[in-house]
Formats: structure tokens, sequence, C-alpha cells
């Protein structure tokens, strides 16, 4: 499974047979997706800078809409179990602030299963997770978590050590300065050192490390 950083919280899951694209916003990659394609799209919630002259595309919930180059894909936007094209998908509840979404609304949590690899993508989350949600999540290889958003570094971290990964995919959600400070107190609580960021990332179900790892991916976002 490969695996792309487009900003914020989008990234794409390319596997063998299928790919999934979470959070293809129109505001990240354009009305037309810049040829961005997938057979499955994932939106945790609503986007937060719609395009002012929305251009083709499915409207979704009539302020975010589905690029034209994602069309054809299937459109998951809500809690459930699904199997689409073999791949299997879970998306859990949570809310984008620690007050069960009051102040910044609700969010779902995708777990996919891709390859033989257990991805969980949080979306923009803002909250530590409960018993029952994280038996929902179930066994996590890779989570990609968002850093600079409602969740501190601290609560970012508490939040890894909660899904107990193997591989880490931060995604930052502020302006590059802000960004790099959140990145810089992130690695501090996980007790890690900055590392070099990548294009992509290549996984496959026996090549995990043997202890969490955080990997840092370059942007693809063209705005």
């Amino acid at each position: 499974m490969e695996i792309t950083w487009y900003g914020r919280t989008c990234i794409r899951l390319r596997g063998k047979d299928a790919v999934v694209v979470a959070d293809a916003y129109p505001s990240l990659v354009g009305a037309t997706g810049r040829g961005l394609t997938g057979d499955i799209v994932t939106f945790s919630h609503t986007d937060d800078e719609p395009l002012r002259k929305p251009k083709g595309g499915s409207s979704r919930n009539g302020q975010t809409r589905l690029p034209t180059s994602l069309d054809s894909a299937v459109l998951l936007d809500g809690p459930g179990e699904y199997e689409i094209r073999d791949v299997l998908l879970t998306g859990v509840r949570t809310y984008r602030d620690d007050d069960k979404g009051r102040e910044r609304g609700k969010g779902v949590a995708f777990a996919v299963e891709l390859d033989g690899v257990h991805t969980i993508h949080l979306g923009d989350i803002g909250h530590l997770l409960t018993q029952e949600e994280l038996a929902e999540i179930g066994a996590v290889d890779v989570a990609c978590v968002p850093i600079g958003g409602a969740l501190t570094p601290t609560k970012a971290a508490e939040l890894v050590a909660q899904l107990d990964p193997k591989i880490v995919v931060p995604m930052p959600l502020t302006e590059e300065r802000s960004a790099e400070e959140a990145m810089g107190r992130f690695f501090h609580e996980m007790g890690a050192q900055p590392v070099a960021s990548v294009a992509k990332l290549a996984i496959t179900s026996s090549n995990l490390p043997p202890e969490t790892t955080t990997i840092l991916l370059e942007s693809r976002s063209k705005t």
C-alpha cells in the first residue's frame, strides 16, 4: 500500500486492487481534482473552506462537493461498516472538539483495511478515544493523526498511545510556521527526533517497524 498526503487531512491510500481517498476537499485539490482518482472517497467532516463558485461534482451536503475526477468513486461520509472492492472500512463517530461537537461539529474517523494493512484516518478529531471507539477501530498499523487543530500536541501524543500504531503519519492543519511549531512539540511529546519528509510511503504488512515510528510526508497540494 502506498500513502500520499495532499495537505490538511487529505490522504490517498493506493492498494493493489483499490484506491481510497480521504477528505478530497475541492478547496485543496480543486473542483476537478486535478487528476486525483480513486475507487472510494471518505469525508471526515464538512469542508471548512468551500469553493465560492463550485463547479461540477456531486453535492454532498450543500457545502462540500466531490471533485469531478472522483465522480465515479463510492462516497462514504458517515459511521458504519462497509466492504467495497475487497476493502473493509469502518466509519466511527467522532467530534471535532472535546465537547461532543458543540463547538466545531461532528466528525467521522475511518478505519481502512487495505492490502492487509490496517489504517485509521482520524480526520480533524478533537478528543481522546473512548474504549468503545477504540474497540470499533480495532488493531492499527498506521495512524493518520491531525496536528495543530483542536488537539494539543500533548493530546495528539496521548491519542497515538491509545492506538499504539506501528507508523504515525502526522497531518499538519495550520499554516507553515504554526505547523512547524506544533510538529516540534508533537515530536517532543512523542520522545522522538524530527525526521526528513518523504514524497510518499510504501507499506506492506511484512515491513512494518517493530516500534512506533513517525514519518513525515510532503504535501502534494497544488493550492
